[in-house]
């Protein structure tokens, strides 16, 4: 039976899910400037109006996928309420965990190769992701700067001073291929002691 009209909710989500599976293992498989918008349309079995219509064009389309792994890690984190140390090391371990899996390791490489001839690849990017995180974070210790837990020092490059932290030069060795992805029990490790010496260098002395 063809079916006309506009799908409901649920098929228009279950629609754009697919598209977006379709075109994350596309991008994986390709590389970004190899793969056609035809292809990701054939694959996720929808037309291009449709993608254009729902993503603009490729790197409005990649900035979603980055977008949709974002939603899953903002949404999910940094309890104001719960202890400083605990928020930021439940913070930290699902970040690491992340960002360590080999698909995430492959499709920054992918942007790292390819961003020079795709401005707006990185542009997408880093706005659906790395900058939506850096903001969740500043807010979290602008907050905590207003009990007077923290130093008053400005949250957003408190916030770029974690992330670098916890990426260190381990992340490096495996973006080159020098290291094994971590395992859960390795990055519970990693995660707690960067965030240990983090705040032992923010936290406010004199409120101690």
């Amino acid at each position: 039976m063809i079916r006309c009209g506009r799908p409901c909710k649920g098929e228009e989500q279950l629609s754009h899910d697919r598209l977006l599976d379709a075109a994350s293992q596309l991008f994986l498989e390709n590389g970004y400037g190899n793969l056609s918008m035809e292809t990701i349309a054939r694959s996720a079995r929808v037309s291009l109006r449709t993608i254009y219509n729902q993503f603009g064009d490729k790197a409005g389309l990649f900035g979603a996928l980055i977008r949709r792994c974002s939603d899953q890690f903002i949404e999910t984190l940094l309890d104001q309420d719960a202890p400083m140390e605990q928020a930021l090391t439940t913070f930290a371990k699902l970040f690491l965990y992340r960002v360590t899996r080999p698909d995430v390791i492959r499709i920054r490489a992918i942007l790292l190769g390819e961003s020079p001839r795709f401005p707006d690849l990185a542009i997408q990017f880093y706005e659906q992701g790395p900058k939506r995180t850096l903001d969740h974070l500043a807010d979290f210790f602008s907050r905590q700067q207003q009990t007077g837990y923290i130093r008053s020092v400005d949250p957003h490059f408190l916030a770029e001073q974690f992330i670098s932290s916890l990426r260190g030069e381990r992340f490096q060795r495996l973006q080159l291929g020098l290291e094994e992805t971590p395992d859960q029990a390795e990055i519970e490790i990693w995660a707690q002691e960067t965030t240990q010496l983090f705040l032992y260098g923010v936290i406010n002395k004199s409120t101690g």
